[in-house]
């Protein structure tokens, strides 16, 4: 079983800390004749397909490095523009490396936010006083989970469909953030979890990997866990 990702939310929307425990990686790489014969665009400082889907190509990948070298953004190695750099018919033939993009840092800092109006929008919704909002969303290749602590603090993992033990180990995680985030005297509540405390950082990731290995491996989160 897969656990992906690892999320925690203040009440305010804001993200406290993520982590990606495995991001798969479907990519394509393919060398091109001039002319170009999908057609590209710029798009969250990125340059992904907007047309010409074709041998495991698709709309909405990114362009993720060309012959070889990993782009940066929307500028190859050396910083030229990559859709300048491919309209040159002297820089072909041409291998361009696709896939899909991670997400950047103001990506995650947006889901986080979203997530917390969803999950008031959920609560809202509830024909009975005091629901607890969105506990779970299912797709057809994960589920979100998500875990609200008294105060307002949000635990959210996104793992594998027949990933079982989730709820045990959501609030093995609150355990992890109390015993060295909350516990430590450096700590500002409700403020990320950054290399500003090294050592905090070190062994809340060292403790957090811990426990999503063990829940991966066992399928579950034993109660000695």
């Amino acid at each position: 079983m897969v656990i992906f990702s690892v999320y925690v939310v203040n009440k305010a929307g804001g993200l406290i800390y993520q982590y990606d425990n495995y991001v798969p990686r479907a990519e394509v790489e393919k060398t091109f004749s001039y002319p170009l014969d999908v057609v590209l665009k710029h798009h969250d400082e990125k340059v992904v397909v907007s047309f010409g889907q074709r041998d495991g190509i698709r709309v909405g990948h990114a362009v993720l490095s060309i012959n070889g070298v990993d782009v940066f953004g929307k500028n190859t190695a050396d910083g030229k523009d990559i859709l300048e750099y491919l309209k040159d018919s002297s820089n072909y033939p041409v291998s361009i490396r696709f896939g899909r993009a991670r997400l950047s840092s103001n990506e995650k800092l947006m889901l986080a936010s979203m997530f917390h109006s969803l999950f008031a929008i959920g609560s809202q919704l509830s024909p009975e006083v005091g629901s607890s909002g969105i506990e779970m969303l299912e797709t057809d290749v994960f589920k979100l989970h998500c875990f609200q602590t008294l105060t307002g603090i949000k635990f959210i993992v996104l793992a594998d469909p027949r990933q079982s033990g989730i709820d045990a180990l959501l609030r093995k995680i609150y355990e992890i953030y109390s015993d060295f985030a909350l516990k430590n005297p450096f700590y500002s509540l409700e403020m990320p979890i950054s290399s500003s405390c090294p050592l905090m950082c070190e062994l809340f990731d060292q403790n957090l990997k811990g426990a999503l290995e063990v829940a991966e491996k066992a399928g579950n989160f034993g109660a000695g866990s």
